[in-house]
């Protein structure tokens, strides 16, 4: 038996991924004209993700649990990763 088969990692939770996705929100939000089309958001999550330091952690509690702390360096590294992600995706869309 493999590790996945005796192990649930539903409980693993990377908190950038909801950062990430938070800021995007609100990126989006406020960059009028961009392409919200599923390619364009999931390649600027992607983007974003790609260049910011994973931040795991086992949820026991699954969605009961809140998300843990983090410093407003790291939110703000998010946020810059988000606007960069956003540019470069609306710059080089995969699509017409």
């Amino acid at each position: 038996m493999g590790l996945r088969e005796d192990h649930d990692f539903d409980a693993l939770v990377n908190d950038a991924e909801g950062m990430v996705i938070d800021a995007l929100e609100a990126g989006i939000a406020r960059t009028p004209g961009i392409c919200t089309c599923r390619d364009c958001v999931l390649d600027m999550a992607a983007c974003a993700l790609n260049s910011v330091r994973p931040s795991y952690r086992v949820s026991l509690l699954g969605s009961m649990s809140s998300r843990s702390p983090h410093s407003g360096e790291y939110e703000r590294q998010i946020r810059q990763a988000v606007t960069d992600a956003i540019e470069r995706v609306q710059k080089n869309r995969s699509h017409d």
